[in-house]
């Protein structure tokens, strides 16, 4: 499974989630979020980051103009819509976009499946919760397209297997506090995801 690390707030926790293998970072666009951090500072990481990395920008009830801005002015290369968008929006987005799923119920998680999207658990805080979905709801349904998120840990990664998920997102199931990881825990949940 692809690994995503989310929450970014600074180079080295940048470079150990790199050094571990994980294959794109999140960097939280959304003020509200202990894990926010500006288009400039967020800049400051990325333009010193190796090849190879997608670097995902997360947005929360944010125009076109200010996704297509944000990503430019940051040097993200995919923005992570996190709310109800009207499709209008999408259309006049210049930059590679994800779709995210807020699940509170097992027919949600059959929305956009024709398209590569993420799935995390219902929360107020949009995301970084540790709210966990309930596995059940994906059996027999086709995840190949599904990037899922939400109460992941280095515990519990390795039994999603099955799944065959495409990817999966983790930040608060790796931090020591808000926006600051614990190095060796982004270690064991990558090689645990990818083993």
């Amino acid at each position: 499974m692809r690994t995503k690390i989310c929450g970014i707030t600074s180079y080295e926790d940048a470079m150990n989630a790199i050094n571990a293998g994980a294959d794109a970072l999140g960097f939280v666009f959304y003020e509200a979020s202990p894990r926010y951090i500006s288009p400039a500072d967020a800049r400051k990481i990325i333009k010193k980051l190796p090849p190879f990395v997608e670097k995902v920008a997360l947005f929360v009830n944010s125009d076109a103009q200010i996704i297509n801005s944000y990503c430019q002015e940051s040097g993200a290369t995919l923005a992570q819509i996190h709310f109800e968008a009207p499709s209008k929006l999408y259309e006049h987005l210049f930059v590679p976009h994800i779709k995210v799923i807020r699940a509170k119920e097992p027919k949600d998680i059959l929305l956009y499946s024709d398209e590569y999207r993420l799935v995390d658990a219902y929360s107020e805080a949009y995301g970084g919760s540790g709210k966990r979905l309930n596995l059940e709801w994906f059996d027999g349904v086709e995840c190949s397209k599904i990037i899922l998120a939400g109460g992941l840990d280095p515990t519990n990664v390795a039994s999603l297997k099955k799944y065959g998920f495409y990817g999966v997102d983790v930040s608060s199931g790796v931090e020591i506090s808000h926006g600051k990881k614990d190095h060796k825990k982004v270690e064991e949940f990558i090689k645990n995801a990818k083993i």
